[in-house]
């Protein structure tokens, strides 16, 4: 079911919020103003519409919590950006427990790698919106 959750998003459908830059670029500046806070952030990408996170939240702080506050954070601005209201994003989410370093850098790759894949761009350093350009600096 995920898989195909995740073929559908990679081939664009659904509503695609995020394909404003300006909506995008938010998203990707709140994740950063959070990260060091309550969570370390290693790896994201913010595509049209869906968004890959690799994160350890802070001991103090709760997945939940974490997801929750971003979603909320980011759905009033996003609407404000884009003159709408209601529901931005869905509203349960998927995780998934990160077992050795093998699987920490595979994640990463597959979330860095999701762009090429969806082919918005030729190189993972190519999208704006993500950590690979950072990471490619």
């Amino acid at each position: 079911m995920q898989r195909r959750i995740e073929r559908y998003l990679d081939q664009g459908y659904g509503e695609s919020f995020l394909r404003d830059p300006q909506v995008a670029t938010m998203i990707q500046t709140d994740l950063l103003s959070y990260d060091e806070k309550t969570l370390k952030l290693s790896a994201w990408v913010v595509m049209p519409n869906h968004i890959h996170l690799l994160l350890t939240r802070f001991e103090d702080h709760t997945l939940a919590g974490v997801m929750q506050s971003l979603k909320s954070l980011s759905s009033r601005k996003a609407n404000k950006i884009l003159k709408r209201s209601g529901p931005f994003w869905m509203a349960d989410y998927f995780d998934r427990y990160i077992r050795d370093g093998k699987h920490f850098a595979k994640t990463i790759h597959y979330i860095e790698n999701n762009p090429v894949k969806a082919r918005l761009c030729v190189r993972p350093e190519d999208w704006q919106f993500s950590s690979a350009r950072y990471r490619g600096r």
